[in-house]
């Protein structure tokens, strides 16, 4: 069983912990309830919470599974518990002010909670987890680009060989998450967007890419049914000269990698359809030229932004009046990330961190053109870790 290195778990809390008092050099205890901040803290996931005392060590407490949490983790500090109540009493004094992941917690966990861990405020610890996350170490840049690796072999050489004249999108999608599943990925896509349960990512045939959707991002499709929006579509059939869109994400060991693939199926597409994707192409180049440390994601989007012609910029990153306001996203234990490639975010960018960058455009009648791929802020600008093929593949 692959476990997260237990010197990996304490140069986390360490830097945590350095962090806490850099932004309050007053705090007490932080309670972290969700499972991906137990997981990147604690390296498993279970039902309880991880209490970081300021001084003194840090626990997670787990209601169940407790036999797996010792199982899987390297963590220093676990221990078992029916309830709160038997968390609560092994602390002599409770802290009147809690950090907490605000951002993600329901109401009705904490207030079960704050019965036995009596609180008088509450502040967010979600900005702190996320910019800790935000550089990868050395063992995590190791699962990501093990993760782009794989993606690369998924999506350049196994998915087009999946694609025949008359199958549906929803037939291409299940079958693209079993190959997937079979050569490794995780069969997880997990997003901090709140109430999102995407799976395989977004699959569309033809136009159908240009559905409306909620989810915040270029691509779309009309799915199964409203209550799977993000499915393939059992209607939409795969015939000869459809641009078939494949916006994936593999995971490995928790870590994501995304990639966009466009194939156009039985034939070439025609001149406009490759000169508005390679223009695609060329934007993304440009973004990642200016991938080194010290820039700011803002000057990068804007750069990039104020130098497209009002022509090219209609049905850009989306389709009518539906186009998202970036150019790319980080990613990690979550597929999207802090921090992004768009105006307002003003931290300079650090080396190996990660980001998805995915310019794409709608056209009428056709479908999304574009690319996307997995990079990694180096000084030189940024490294692909998920392949260099320019993302448009005859089929």
């Amino acid at each position: 069983m692959h476990k997260v290195p237990q010197e990996e778990l304490e140069s986390r809390m360490a830097r945590f912990r350095t962090m806490m008092t850099a932004a309050d050099a007053e705090w007490k205890i932080a309670y972290i309830f969700t499972r991906v901040g137990q997981f990147y803290f604690t390296g498993t996931m279970q039902d309880g919470v991880l209490i970081i005392p300021r001084n003194a060590e840090a626990t997670l407490w787990v209601r169940i599974s407790y036999e797996r949490a010792l199982d899987e983790s390297n963590f220093a500090q676990i221990k078992p518990m029916r309830s709160y109540r038997d968390a609560a009493a092994a602390y002599d004094s409770i802290p009147p002010t809690a950090y907490i992941e605000k951002d993600f917690i329901p109401m009705t966990l904490w207030e079960r909670f704050s019965k036995y861990f009596v609180t008088e405020s509450i502040k967010p610890i979600g900005p702190i987890i996320s910019h800790l996350r935000w550089q990868k170490s050395a063992y995590e840049m190791e699962q990501m680009r093990a993760a782009g690796a794989l993606h690369q072999r998924l999506l350049e050489v196994e998915v087009p060989k999946l694609l025949r004249e008359g199958m549906s999108e929803r037939d291409l999608t299940a079958e693209i998450y079993s190959l997937f599943v079979k050569e490794g990925h995780e069969g997880i896509a997990r997003f901090a967007m709140f109430d999102t349960q995407i799976v395989v990512g977004q699959v569309a045939i033809g136009d159908n890419a240009l559905y409306p959707t909620h989810f915040d991002g270029p691509g779309g499709n009309s799915a199964i049914s409203p209550a799977a929006p993000y499915t393939g579509s059992p209607r939409r059939l795969l015939k000869p000269g459809d641009l078939v869109f494949a916006d994936t994400p593999v995971s490995i060991n928790g870590y994501h990698t995304d990639k966009t693939m466009i194939y156009s199926f039985g034939q070439a597409p025609d001149a406009e359809v490759l000169r508005e994707h390679q223009a695609c192409v060329e934007v993304k180049n440009r973004i990642v030229e200016q991938m080194k440390p010290g820039v700011l994601p803002m000057d990068i989007y804007n750069n990039v932004m104020g130098n497209l012609s009002p022509e090219f910029l209609k049905n850009f990153m989306g389709y009518g009046n539906r186009q998202v306001k970036f150019l790319g996203h980080g990613i990690g234990l979550f597929i999207d990330e802090m921090p992004v490639i768009a105006d307002r975010f003003n931290m300079p960018l650090e080396e190996n961190m990660c980001f998805a960058l995915e310019p794409k455009k709608g056209i009428a009648g056709v479908g999304m053109v574009g690319i996307e791929e997995t990079y990694v802020v180096t000084p030189h600008g940024g490294e692909c870790i998920t392949g260099d093929h320019e993302g448009l593949l005859i089929v």
